[in-house]
């Protein structure tokens, strides 16, 4: 890839007979028997180590990147052949299933399946680049271990400064075996890990895991009487870095699916709490016809799951140097007691009975002149990404804000993941069809004012005196309105020419004096701000015929935004808010009321409120047109236009069916149709224009009769 974007294509097929062997096997040609890339990792400056699926038949191989010799800034890549090799154990067999990978010091880590079934599965290390290959793995068709797990994400992180307690979490799902016959809840989160320089033991677990331990990970809503409903189908994982690198969060994604409820949630969990469930009791089952209870016996030392290392015992040099006694003990005692609880014992975002679910998690961390801000890319089944920031996460009550709903592509089509491009400041986003960049700032779209700007709360973007821009926080100029704790435009916008707002003082009168002025609403807050020359919505005359249904739009910019209408249904009445009750629905893009009457004639105004800011979005003079006046007004153009010349109406009166939502209603009523009505008004008033039209017709001098005038004078 070079510095204008031009992409380079590397030629990297399955072997033919493998892609034949695959054919035969029963498996689609075109997306499962080809070389399907799964894993893509920098192994050091010049050297790329990718994996593929091989056409059911894993490879793994290095890519060469070399600079241009006359352009520096070009790259060139070339496929290193020789270097092939064996993927099993590294990366999955086939394209769909769940997998995870980790490159670090030379060694790769990976949770996968190993056969061409995908029945067997196991977390690896295996040698990258060694002439020996020594690999680990975890015990094979051992329930206690592992059993139908679902791999989401493997992270090397420090416990302490000296790197011999260095551990690699793993992040998985699977079949709990310590769940009862007929507990529903069968697949647990789970995290668990292994010590970086774990060799095996030395008589026993050979080549297997010697310091694997497992915890489950909770994230539930508390209920009544000590119930809770559980999100356990573990999705995504995040490791969000903080300023100790030995205490990142973890953001997790959960989703749960049944026949009564549906949804996702993020959970946050502290490094501090998982290494406080592994240093706590371990579950024990006596035999297969016990239950799990907590293990009160005597611990061997070292304790299960150390590290050998100076910090604990400096005798310790290997984990072949461990007892019998512990490596006995570690063959069945690989799951811990205590659960794994998120910070503040709940989910930081819940998305319920929605007709999505999310899958793809990504973080960033923003500095803010307030502080820190978290802000979150979701990626949706549906092909959304939902952008949604989060305050507060170091104190007692985090808050979500939804910021953005990004569609990404006309087609809906599942995100297939997400990664960030801090360099370019932006998320690339894949699906089935296509790849997607997202810029993190999104500023344009927030509108035009300090106000919308500042309601937007988008910690990316800041009001800088003209127009909403990107946030930076080196900036001399202190930003007007990106504190996250300070959302009030009114305070904050009050040097703005622009600011078009006011704030709800609680009753339904107009409020302050930079609140946009309507006509027809005659109050004294809007009067005087109709001196201003500020105009945020502009009047539109509605008709709607009797019996009929109308529509009138309001779409506000802000997700978080909570929509109030308002109506007055004569200038000498004061406003009344409007309520989804009887013919009256309030929906999220407009108001929509059904069997019109005559007493709903009157101005409608949409208004939008934040905190304590409100803002007027849309503005309507709906007048009612009665039965009989419809009637006749329908007959009577019909007639003249007749006339001129023939019309007929070209929509048939069965198919003027709409929909919105869910909610269906006809334009017609017996006897009436508005869209012939509007459509003979049309045709009328092109008839009218062509009449009076200079064009069209001729000059009088020509249109009449020459004379000739005698004078009898002149005879």
């Amino acid at each position: 890839m070079n510095h204008q974007d031009s992409s380079i294509q590397i030629f990297w097929p399955a072997p033919r007979e493998q892609m034949e062997h695959c054919r035969l096997a029963g498996k689609n040609p075109e997306t499962e028997c080809a070389n399907f890339i799964r894993f893509l990792q920098r192994f050091n400056s010049s050297h790329v180590f990718a994996c593929g699926t091989g056409s059911y038949q894993p490879m793994c191989a290095f890519i060469q990147i070399k600079t241009g010799a006359e352009d520096p800034g070009m790259l060139a890549m070339q496929l290193m052949t020789y270097s092939i090799e064996s993927g099993r154990g590294r990366c999955p067999y086939s394209p769909h299933e769940p997998f995870t990978g980790l490159l670090i010091d030379g060694e790769f880590y990976s949770g996968t399946s190993i056969d061409f079934m995908g029945s067997s599965a196991a977390f690896f290390r295996t040698q990258i680049d060694r002439s020996d290959q020594n690999y680990m793995r975890t015990e094979q068709n051992q329930d206690y271990w592992l059993k139908e797990p679902v791999f989401i994400g493997a992270y090397a992180i420090s416990d302490t400064y000296n790197h011999d307690d260095d551990k690699v979490y793993f992040f998985f799902r699977e079949t709990a075996v310590e769940a009862g016959q007929w507990e529903k809840r069968r697949v647990h989160a789970r995290v668990a890990r292994v010590c970086k320089n774990d060799v095996g033991g030395k008589h026993s677990l050979i080549n297997r895991w010697s310091t694997f331990l497992k915890a489950r990970l909770v994230c539930s809503i508390p209920g009544l009487q000590g119930t809770e409903t559980h999100f356990d189908q573990l999705e995504d994982i995040f490791l969000l870095h903080t300023r100790n690198a030995q205490d990142p969060l973890v953001y997790g994604l959960f989703t749960v699916s049944s026949g009564i409820f549906s949804g996702s949630a993020v959970c946050i969990y502290s490094l501090a709490a998982i290494r406080a469930a592994f240093n706590g009791p371990f579950a024990h089952k006596e035999g297969l016809d016990y239950q799990w209870v907590e293990y009160k016996e005597r611990i061997p030392y070292p304790r299960p799951g150390t590290c050998p290392s100076e910090t604990y015992d400096p005798l310790l040099q290997s984990t072949k140097d461990f007892p019998d006694e512990v490596i006995s003990f570690m063959r069945t005692h690989h799951l811990m007691w205590d659960p794994v609880y998120p910070l503040y014992g709940r989910p930081i975002l819940i998305r319920a009975n929605v007709p999505f679910q999310i899958h793809r998690l990504l973080v960033d961390r923003v500095e803010t002149e307030a502080g820190q801000v978290d802000v979150l890319f979701l990626g949706t089944d549906a092909g959304k990404v939902l952008k949604v920031r989060v305050a507060g996460i170091r104190g007692q009550d985090p808050q979500e804000i939804s910021l953005e709903e990004i569609h990404i592509s006309k087609k809906p089509s599942a995100i297939l993941d997400m990664q960030f491009s801090l360099t370019r400041q932006e998320v690339f986003v894949s699906t089935t069809n296509s790849l997607v960049r997202l810029s993190l700032h999104r500023c344009e779209l927030y509108g035009k004012t300090c106000a919308d700007c500042c309601l937007a709360q988008d910690p990316y973007c800041t009001w800088d005196g003209k127009s909403c821009k990107p946030y930076l926080l080196t900036k001399k100029r202190r930003a007007q309105c990106q504190h996250a704790a300070k959302t009030n435009p009114t305070s904050q916008c009050q040097n703005d020419p622009k600011a078009a707002s006011h704030v709800v003082s609680g009753s339904l009168k107009c409020p302050c004096s930079c609140c946009h002025y309507h006509r027809g609403i005659t109050t004294a807050e809007e009067n005087r701000s109709a001196a201003s020359g500020i105009s945020l919505a502009e009047e539109k005359v509605i008709f709607g015929v009797q019996n009929n249904a109308t529509f009138l739009e309001c779409v506000p910019r802000s997700p978080q935004t909570t929509i109030r209408w308002l109506v007055q249904h004569s200038r000498t009445l004061a406003l009344e808010e409007i309520e989804s009750t009887g013919r009256f629905s309030v929906l999220e893009q407009g108001l929509l009321i059904s069997r019109l009457a005559q007493e709903d004639a009157g101005i409608y105004r949409c208004q939008r409120i934040e905190h304590s800011f409100a803002q007027t979005l849309a503005y309507y003079s709906l007048r009612i047109i009665g039965h009989q006046a419809m009637a006749a007004l329908t007959s009577k153009l019909s007639n003249s236009t007749e006339e001129g010349e023939s019309h007929t109406s070209t929509i048939p009166r069965s198919d003027l069916q709409f929909h919105y939502k869910g909610n269906s209603w006809a334009l017609g009523a017996p006897g009436t149709n508005l869209d012939e009505f509007c459509t003979a008004v049309q045709q009328r008033k092109r008839w009218r224009q062509k009449f009076w039209n200079p064009k069209f017709q001729q000059h009088p001098l020509e249109t009449k009769k020459g004379r000739v005038r005698r004078q009898p004078g002149l005879l």
